[in-house]
């Protein structure tokens, strides 16, 4: 599996997620308990939404139209390495 968001929080990812879910794209959330261990202030850059590898570009696509519609506060894309 790829990143295929990072988040700046933990409801971003879901909502990022489900984004993708609706398209047809399965994730999974990463960091929901690295969050939790920060206490109750707003933990940040703990929250990843991952896709399996071949879902990765189109995933990407669609993170892209989110944040041109200026959903995504200050989270970021992660580039791929290779």
């Amino acid at each position: 599996m790829q990143i295929a968001y990072r988040a700046r929080d933990i409801t971003e990812a879901y909502i990022v997620a489900g984004l993708l879910n609706a398209n047809g794209i399965e994730t999974h959330v990463g960091g929901f308990y690295l969050q939790g261990a920060m206490g109750e202030i707003g933990a940040a850059d703990f929250s990843n939404v991952h896709v399996e590898d071949e879902d990765l570009y189109p995933a990407r696509q669609l993170v892209a139209e989110y944040e041109a519609k200026g959903h995504a506060g200050s989270a970021q894309e992660i580039n791929d390495d290779k």
